[in-house]
């Protein structure tokens, strides 16, 4: 491991708005601020919303400073990551964002019923092999439904012609309230100040000439989700960078 890893573990260690709780630490020790992240972690009562994915963590650090009413947490498994996020958060005294590594395949543990009002997904994996994996599946919907309020809205934001396609028949199959959606965020005139924040990811696919899309919904039924036919969607004819050439230091 590089010298350079090894300073952002201890430091991502030292920084308050870190939490480190990949799985084998979370089944050791369990998780303290479920339920309680407003209470006894912010401190702050208000709105929580989640980012997953959130790589180097630039939408939570956007969305912290220019909602400071609500509450934000970004989550990723890679520490080096969200290192950079992490930072700038001690560094400029932000105090109602957090970070959260852990596996999201885990994310309900972290968080109490109807503890969290919205949840951003950017830019993930779109897992064209793997259905069970993509975030908008059907497993990760029924997953954030134990802990989403009610009227808790999900947002995804891609480059992915496949996820976007697979996430609209989705909504449809299962009759999910649309509250936006487009194939060309930019293009269409609908970006607002928080839908136009853009993390490293997205600069890149923009600078590589792919355009952004964007759907909003809300769930009203989280028990008896179906999955849509996908096997005619086609897919996606490019790929990201090789990983050497986007992020040099990972955890």
């Amino acid at each position: 491991m590089s010298k350079n890893k090894l300073k952002k573990f201890a430091e991502m260690e030292s920084f308050h708005c870190a939490l480190q709780y990949p799985r084998e630490v979370l089944l050791k020790e369990g998780f303290p601020y479920q339920g309680k992240w407003n209470e006894e972690f912010f401190k702050h009562s208000g709105p929580v919303t989640l980012e997953l994915g959130c790589g180097k963590g630039e939408y939570t650090v956007a969305l912290a400073k220019s909602n400071p009413e609500r509450n934000y947490i970004g989550v990723d498994i890679k520490g080096a990551r969200m290192w950079s996020g992490a930072k700038e958060v001690e560094k400029e005294g932000i105090r109602n964002a957090a970070f959260l590594r852990a596996e999201i395949e885990n994310i309900d543990r972290f968080f109490a019923p109807s503890e969290v009002d919205e949840i951003w997904i950017t830019f993930p994996d779109p897992q064209m092999q793997k259905t069970r994996k993509r975030l908008t599946s059907t497993r990760f919907l029924k997953m954030y439904g134990r802990f989403l309020k009610p009227d808790g809205i999900i947002n995804l934001k891609t480059d992915s012609p496949f996820l976007y396609e697979y996430t609209k028949r989705l909504a449809e199959l299962n009759g999910f309230e649309i509250l936006s959606i487009t194939d060309d965020l930019y293009g269409s005139g609908m970006a607002d100040p928080v839908s136009s924040i853009k993390t490293y990811y997205e600069s890149q696919w923009l600078s590589r000439g792919k355009k952004i899309k964007l759907i909003s919904m809300r769930i009203k039924d989280f028990d008896n989700l179906q999955e849509p036919p996908a096997d005619d969607i086609e897919k996606d004819d490019y790929r990201a960078y090789p990983r050497h050439n986007v992020v040099k230091d990972e955890i």
